[in-house]
């Protein structure tokens, strides 16, 4: 039974604020309702990318994923029947379930759960670069299994192959793939595929997104390596 939870690390989509964006950007108190929808996304997006990867300490981590799990919700409700919406509130959900650990984490990868599989039945569903199947795929990969949780190895894999079949290329859908199939101790397919994910093209504006991921894939190799030798 696997024992830790999901730590979602998709990609970023649109510029990357600077490092003191962090406070400026839940300064603004947002009206979701009225606000244009592709610059509400960006901003949840790039929110996201700040908490991730800039935050100064892991108090500073958890500060900032609450008000983007509050923001990333306000979004969502505000557009219930958009994808973009309702994934970027899943991936809010779990990625914070990794940051934070503990009895609550469990906790947030349900809400996840539900938020995503919400998005799965939206027209669209497959769009996003897979990242609807990845991120659902992950979170039964990850969760315990019953009877503690809900993880379940069959439908994780089920649903990271439906995004590499949408997304064959994609830095994430190859990196999720292949730290599963390292969890399962499929060490020469999980270096095929994370060596793919390392191959990927270069996103535009994502700098570090991809930066972040490239590093994870790495430190994956590293251990499929050492276990190897």
């Amino acid at each position: 039974m696997k024992l830790r939870l999901v730590k979602l690390l998709l990609a970023l989509v649109g510029a990357l604020v600077g490092l003191g964006a962090a406070s400026s950007l839940w300064a603004a108190d947002t009206v979701v309702g009225d606000a244009n929808f592709d610059a509400e996304l960006v901003a949840i997006q790039q929110g996201w990318a700040v908490a991730q990867y800039q935050s100064a300490d892991e108090a500073a981590k958890q500060r900032a994923f609450e008000q983007l799990i509050e923001r990333a919700h306000r979004f969502s409700v505000a557009h219930p029947q958009r994808v973009e919406a309702l994934l970027w509130e899943g991936i809010a959900l779990s990625t914070y379930a990794g940051v934070k650990g503990g009895l609550g984490a469990l906790g947030l990868a349900k809400k996840a759960r539900v938020v995503l599989e919400q998005a799965l039945k939206l027209e669209g569903a497959a769009g996003q670069g897979g990242g609807v199947y990845t991120s659902l795929g992950a979170l039964y990969g990850k969760v315990p299994g019953f009877p503690v949780g809900f993880g379940n190895d069959k439908t994780a894999r089920k649903y990271l192959l439906k995004a590499l079949e949408i997304n064959p290329t994609g830095i994430d859908a190859n990196y999720f793939y292949g730290d599963f199939l390292l969890d399962e101790k499929e060490l020469d397919q999980a270096r095929s595929y994370l060596q793919k994910a390392l191959a990927a093209a270069p996103r535009p504006g994502r700098e570090l997104a991809d930066q972040g991921r490239r590093k994870e894939i790495n430190e994956l190799l590293a251990r499929i390596d050492a276990k190897q030798r």
